[in-house]
């Protein structure tokens, strides 16, 4: 699929079109033109990002330039800053109201993509739950949740159910961190909704205040 030069920057341009599923910060921008501009013929190239994985909580990514020229037609497209920017097709749907951004700690190098979606920690997982619903909780949460919190040094723990509320508690890496509230909202407790039918909501009662985020210390 090829773009021409004069393709609308979706960036700067209200008419363009449909927001692009990956947005990119101005302070991303930056340091991504700075390193585009070192290849050879910059001009042709574009960034594009791709969903390849998954590593506990969050899903992994590649970021490569590619021509613009040779890109599938079906991916997402947009001029942001005079960057061409391309999701593959197939992580659109993952990636829709993500930005590339810059790391809130300014010693940190590199970049992030915040993506609001989450992936399903119970997908392609046949778990036979029994017991009692705190059994039920509690058995997921071995089972199925925590080996995967485990890959950002966190996890999640019962204290008990009322009625059809499941009140947990995160530690480790998650307790005092930013996104621990994200994941328990898009993944613990979509897990447990799906899984245990009889459990209705789930409340977090983490202190975080009382805790440090291990990522940004």
């Amino acid at each position: 699929m090829t773009i021409d030069a004069d393709t609308p920057d979706t960036e700067t341009d209200p008419e363009a079109g449909p927001v692009p599923v990956l947005a990119v910060s101005p302070e991303a921008l930056t340091r991504v033109l700075e390193i585009r501009d070192g290849e050879e013929d910059p001009g042709s190239l574009c960034l594009r990002v791709e969903i390849t994985g998954v590593s506990g909580p969050d899903y992994t990514y590649d970021l490569a330039f590619e021509s613009v020229s040779e890109l599938e037609e079906d991916d997402d497209i947009s001029v942001q800053g005079g960057l061409s920017v391309a999701v593959a097709a197939d992580s659109i749907e993952r990636m829709q109201g993500s930005t590339l951004d810059v790391p809130r700690n300014p010693g940190q190098a590199g970049l992030v993509i915040r993506n609001p979606n989450r992936p399903n920690p119970m997908a392609g997982k046949d778990i036979v739950l029994t017991g009692d619903l705190p059994d039920q909780v509690n058995q997921l949460l071995a089972e199925s949740i925590n080996p995967s919190l485990a890959a950002h040094g966190g996890y999640a723990e019962l204290v008990g159910v009322e009625g059809s509320t499941a009140y947990l508690t995160m530690g480790g890496g998650c307790q005092g961190c930013a996104m621990s509230a994200a994941t328990l909202r898009e993944g613990i407790q979509v897990a447990i909704l799906e899984t245990i039918p009889d459990i209705t909501e789930v409340v977090d009662v983490t202190d975080h205040n009382a805790g440090d985020n291990p990522f940004y210390t």
